[in-house]
Protein backbone atom coordinates (compact mmCIF):
# COMPACT_ATOMS: atom_id res chain seq x y z
CA UNK A 1 0.00 0.00 0.00
CA UNK A 2 1.37 3.40 -1.05
CA UNK A 3 1.90 6.06 1.58
CA UNK A 4 -1.21 8.28 1.55
CA UNK A 5 0.47 11.52 0.58
CA UNK A 6 -2.73 13.08 -0.80
CA UNK A 7 -5.23 11.70 1.71
CA UNK A 8 -8.40 13.81 1.69
CA UNK A 9 -7.32 15.89 -1.31
CA UNK A 10 -9.46 16.53 -4.38
CA UNK A 11 -7.71 16.61 -7.75
CA UNK A 12 -8.71 17.55 -11.27
CA UNK A 13 -6.83 16.03 -14.20
CA UNK A 14 -7.45 17.12 -17.78
CA UNK A 15 -6.78 14.48 -20.39
CA UNK A 16 -6.95 11.62 -17.91
CA UNK A 17 -7.94 9.05 -20.47
CA UNK A 18 -4.45 8.11 -21.61
CA UNK A 19 -0.72 8.70 -21.30
CA UNK A 20 0.62 11.06 -18.67
CA UNK A 21 -2.86 12.13 -17.59
CA UNK A 22 -3.95 8.56 -16.99
CA UNK A 23 -0.78 7.63 -15.11
CA UNK A 24 -1.06 10.74 -12.93
CA UNK A 25 -4.74 10.21 -12.16
CA UNK A 26 -3.90 6.67 -11.04
CA UNK A 27 -0.98 7.92 -8.90
CA UNK A 28 -3.18 10.57 -7.27
CA UNK A 29 -5.83 7.99 -6.41
CA UNK A 30 -3.25 5.49 -5.14
CA UNK A 31 -2.11 8.15 -2.69
CA UNK A 32 -5.55 8.95 -1.35
CA UNK A 33 -6.91 11.71 -3.59
CA UNK A 34 -10.43 11.84 -5.01
CA UNK A 35 -9.86 12.34 -8.74
CA UNK A 36 -12.03 14.12 -11.30
CA UNK A 37 -10.99 13.58 -14.90
CA UNK A 38 -12.00 16.17 -17.48
CA UNK A 39 -11.71 14.62 -20.93
CA UNK A 40 -13.07 15.21 -24.42
CA UNK A 41 -13.07 11.42 -24.87
CA UNK A 42 -14.94 10.38 -21.70
CA UNK A 43 -15.03 6.76 -22.82
CA UNK A 44 -11.23 6.65 -22.47
CA UNK A 45 -11.34 8.35 -19.08
CA UNK A 46 -13.93 5.80 -17.99
CA UNK A 47 -11.27 3.12 -18.51
CA UNK A 48 -8.95 5.01 -16.17
CA UNK A 49 -11.81 5.35 -13.69
CA UNK A 50 -12.29 1.59 -13.80
CA UNK A 51 -8.60 0.98 -13.09
CA UNK A 52 -8.72 3.37 -10.13
CA UNK A 53 -11.89 1.91 -8.67
CA UNK A 54 -10.66 -1.66 -9.09
CA UNK A 55 -7.67 -0.70 -6.92
CA UNK A 56 -9.95 0.79 -4.28
CA UNK A 57 -9.66 4.45 -5.29
CA UNK A 58 -12.29 7.07 -6.07
CA UNK A 59 -12.63 8.69 -9.48
CA UNK A 60 -15.18 10.53 -11.59
CA UNK A 61 -15.37 11.52 -15.26
CA UNK A 62 -16.74 14.76 -16.70
CA UNK A 63 -16.93 15.24 -20.47
CA UNK A 64 -15.03 18.42 -21.32
CA UNK A 65 -13.27 19.88 -24.36
CA UNK A 66 -10.62 22.23 -22.96
CA UNK A 67 -10.60 24.26 -26.18
CA UNK A 68 -14.08 25.46 -25.15
CA UNK A 69 -13.80 27.76 -22.10
CA UNK A 70 -17.47 27.48 -21.20
CA UNK A 71 -17.11 23.70 -20.90
CA UNK A 72 -14.00 24.09 -18.75
CA UNK A 73 -15.71 26.46 -16.33
CA UNK A 74 -18.79 24.25 -16.05
CA UNK A 75 -16.73 21.09 -15.48
CA UNK A 76 -14.46 22.62 -12.83
CA UNK A 77 -17.40 24.18 -11.01
CA UNK A 78 -19.20 20.81 -11.08
CA UNK A 79 -16.22 18.91 -9.70
CA UNK A 80 -15.63 21.44 -6.92
CA UNK A 81 -19.32 21.54 -6.00
CA UNK A 82 -19.64 17.75 -5.86
CA UNK A 83 -16.45 17.28 -3.84
CA UNK A 84 -16.94 20.33 -1.66
CA UNK A 85 -13.47 21.67 -2.39
CA UNK A 86 -10.52 21.55 -4.77
CA UNK A 87 -6.83 21.07 -3.90
CA UNK A 88 -4.92 19.97 -7.01
CA UNK A 89 -5.24 20.84 -10.69
CA UNK A 90 -3.21 19.01 -13.32
CA UNK A 91 -3.59 20.93 -16.60
CA UNK A 92 -2.32 18.15 -18.80
CA UNK A 93 -4.52 17.89 -21.90
CA UNK A 94 -2.89 18.89 -25.15
CA UNK A 95 -2.04 17.93 -28.72
CA UNK A 96 1.01 17.93 -30.97
CA UNK A 97 -1.19 19.30 -33.75
CA UNK A 98 -0.10 20.28 -37.22
CA UNK A 99 3.53 19.70 -38.16
CA UNK A 100 4.29 21.85 -41.20
CA UNK A 101 6.63 24.51 -42.57
CA UNK A 102 5.81 27.99 -41.24
CA UNK A 103 5.28 29.22 -44.79
CA UNK A 104 2.56 26.68 -45.59
CA UNK A 105 1.03 26.03 -42.17
CA UNK A 106 -2.64 26.93 -42.18
CA UNK A 107 -3.70 29.68 -39.79
CA UNK A 108 -6.52 27.46 -38.53
CA UNK A 109 -4.02 24.69 -37.70
CA UNK A 110 -1.89 27.17 -35.73
CA UNK A 111 -5.02 28.39 -33.94
CA UNK A 112 -6.14 24.86 -33.05
CA UNK A 113 -2.83 24.08 -31.36
CA UNK A 114 -2.92 27.35 -29.43
CA UNK A 115 -6.57 26.97 -28.47
CA UNK A 116 -6.06 23.52 -26.99
CA UNK A 117 -2.56 23.81 -25.54
CA UNK A 118 -2.38 27.42 -24.40
CA UNK A 119 -5.90 28.79 -24.14
CA UNK A 120 -7.06 25.48 -22.67
CA UNK A 121 -4.37 25.69 -20.01
CA UNK A 122 -5.25 29.31 -19.27
CA UNK A 123 -8.95 28.48 -18.93
CA UNK A 124 -8.23 25.50 -16.67
CA UNK A 125 -6.14 27.65 -14.32
CA UNK A 126 -8.46 30.66 -14.50
CA UNK A 127 -11.59 28.76 -13.53
CA UNK A 128 -9.84 26.74 -10.82
CA UNK A 129 -8.58 29.79 -8.92
CA UNK A 130 -11.88 30.66 -7.16
CA UNK A 131 -11.97 27.13 -5.74
CA UNK A 132 -8.33 27.13 -4.61
CA UNK A 133 -7.71 30.60 -3.23
CA UNK A 134 -9.31 30.12 0.21
CA UNK A 135 -7.12 27.15 1.20
CA UNK A 136 -4.29 27.17 -1.32
CA UNK A 137 -3.32 24.28 -3.50
CA UNK A 138 -1.15 23.01 -6.33
CA UNK A 139 -1.43 23.56 -10.07
CA UNK A 140 0.77 21.52 -12.40
CA UNK A 141 1.00 22.19 -16.14
CA UNK A 142 2.28 19.75 -18.74
CA UNK A 143 4.67 21.61 -21.01
CA UNK A 144 7.54 20.00 -22.97
CA UNK A 145 11.25 20.12 -23.66
CA UNK A 146 10.16 21.52 -27.04
CA UNK A 147 10.08 25.30 -26.95
CA UNK A 148 12.08 25.33 -23.72
CA UNK A 149 15.33 23.44 -24.25
CA UNK A 150 14.81 21.94 -27.70
CA UNK A 151 14.18 23.86 -30.92
CA UNK A 152 15.16 21.24 -33.49
CA UNK A 153 11.67 19.87 -34.09
CA UNK A 154 11.32 21.30 -37.58
CA UNK A 155 7.63 21.81 -38.39
CA UNK A 156 6.63 22.07 -34.74
CA UNK A 157 6.58 25.89 -34.60
CA UNK A 158 3.00 25.99 -33.28
CA UNK A 159 3.53 23.22 -30.73
CA UNK A 160 6.87 24.55 -29.47
CA UNK A 161 5.46 28.08 -29.22
CA UNK A 162 2.49 26.86 -27.20
CA UNK A 163 4.78 24.95 -24.84
CA UNK A 164 7.09 27.93 -24.36
CA UNK A 165 4.04 30.05 -23.62
CA UNK A 166 2.88 27.56 -21.00
CA UNK A 167 6.11 27.88 -19.03
CA UNK A 168 5.98 31.68 -19.19
CA UNK A 169 2.40 31.52 -17.97
CA UNK A 170 3.48 29.15 -15.18
CA UNK A 171 5.91 31.75 -13.84
CA UNK A 172 3.45 34.62 -14.12
CA UNK A 173 0.73 32.60 -12.39
CA UNK A 174 3.07 31.38 -9.65
CA UNK A 175 3.93 34.91 -8.60
CA UNK A 176 0.39 36.26 -8.88
CA UNK A 177 -1.16 33.36 -6.97
CA UNK A 178 1.52 33.03 -4.27
CA UNK A 179 -0.52 35.32 -1.98
CA UNK A 180 -3.21 32.65 -1.96
CA UNK A 181 -0.71 29.85 -1.21
CA UNK A 182 -1.38 28.40 -4.65
CA UNK A 183 1.74 26.82 -6.15
CA UNK A 184 2.13 26.62 -9.94
CA UNK A 185 4.76 24.46 -11.64
CA UNK A 186 5.39 22.97 -15.06
CA UNK A 187 6.69 19.55 -16.01
CA UNK A 188 8.61 19.30 -19.28
CA UNK A 189 8.72 15.73 -20.58
CA UNK A 190 10.96 14.60 -23.39
CA UNK A 191 10.17 11.54 -25.50
CA UNK A 192 7.57 9.60 -23.54
CA UNK A 193 5.88 6.42 -24.66
CA UNK A 194 2.30 7.75 -25.05
CA UNK A 195 -0.29 7.94 -27.82
CA UNK A 196 0.05 11.70 -28.41
CA UNK A 197 1.44 10.93 -31.87
CA UNK A 198 -2.14 10.11 -32.83
CA UNK A 199 -2.72 13.87 -32.61
CA UNK A 200 0.27 14.74 -34.82
CA UNK A 201 -0.40 15.68 -38.43
CA UNK A 202 2.77 16.12 -40.54
CA UNK A 203 2.30 17.90 -43.87
CA UNK A 204 3.43 16.50 -47.20
CA UNK A 205 5.90 19.35 -47.75
CA UNK A 206 7.63 19.05 -44.37
CA UNK A 207 10.58 17.28 -46.00
CA UNK A 208 11.39 20.53 -47.83
CA UNK A 209 12.50 22.26 -44.61
CA UNK A 210 13.67 19.40 -42.43
CA UNK A 211 17.27 19.41 -41.25
CA UNK A 212 18.52 15.83 -40.96
CA UNK A 213 20.05 15.01 -37.59
CA UNK A 214 21.52 11.59 -36.84
CA UNK A 215 22.36 10.36 -33.37
CA UNK A 216 24.80 7.53 -32.72
CA UNK A 217 22.91 4.34 -31.99
CA UNK A 218 21.69 4.27 -28.39
CA UNK A 219 22.55 7.92 -27.68
CA UNK A 220 19.27 9.67 -28.52
CA UNK A 221 18.07 8.80 -25.00
CA UNK A 222 21.25 9.11 -22.90
CA UNK A 223 20.04 7.87 -19.53
CA UNK A 224 18.36 4.61 -20.44
CA UNK A 225 18.63 4.27 -24.22
CA UNK A 226 14.87 4.43 -24.66
CA UNK A 227 11.96 6.88 -24.18
CA UNK A 228 10.60 7.50 -20.72
CA UNK A 229 7.26 6.27 -19.41
CA UNK A 230 4.11 8.06 -18.39
CA UNK A 231 4.57 6.65 -14.90
CA UNK A 232 7.97 8.36 -14.56
CA UNK A 233 6.35 11.71 -15.34
CA UNK A 234 3.45 10.90 -13.00
CA UNK A 235 5.89 10.38 -10.13
CA UNK A 236 7.11 13.95 -10.58
CA UNK A 237 3.54 15.27 -10.87
CA UNK A 238 2.66 13.45 -7.63
CA UNK A 239 5.55 15.12 -5.83
CA UNK A 240 4.57 18.58 -7.08
CA UNK A 241 0.96 17.98 -6.04
CA UNK A 242 1.95 16.92 -2.53
CA UNK A 243 2.90 18.94 0.54
CA UNK A 244 6.43 17.63 0.12
CA UNK A 245 6.79 20.28 -2.59
CA UNK A 246 5.36 23.02 -0.36
CA UNK A 247 8.16 25.48 -1.19
CA UNK A 248 8.36 24.71 -4.91
CA UNK A 249 6.57 27.11 -7.26
CA UNK A 250 7.19 28.95 -10.51
CA UNK A 251 9.49 26.15 -11.64
CA UNK A 252 9.75 24.12 -14.84
CA UNK A 253 11.21 20.68 -14.30
CA UNK A 254 12.59 18.54 -17.10
CA UNK A 255 11.84 14.82 -17.04
CA UNK A 256 13.63 13.51 -20.10
CA UNK A 257 16.66 11.44 -19.10
CA UNK A 258 18.99 14.22 -20.38
CA UNK A 259 17.57 13.97 -23.91
CA UNK A 260 17.15 17.74 -24.21
CA UNK A 261 20.79 18.35 -23.24
CA UNK A 262 21.78 16.29 -26.26
CA UNK A 263 19.26 17.78 -28.67
CA UNK A 264 19.22 21.41 -27.54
Amino acid sequence: MAEQRLEGKVAIVTGGGSGIGQASAIRFAEHGAKVYMLDRTPENAEETKHIIEKAGGEAYVIACDISKPEEVQKAIDQAAAEAGKLDIVFANAGINGAMAPIETMKIEDWDQTMEINMRGTFATVKYAIPHLKDRGGSIIITSSINGNRVFSGIGFSAYASSKAAQTAFTKMAALELARYKIRVNAVCPGAIDTNIDENTFPSDDLKNVQIPVEFPEGHEHPLKGEPGTSEQVANLVLFLASDEASHVTGTRIYVDGAESLLRG
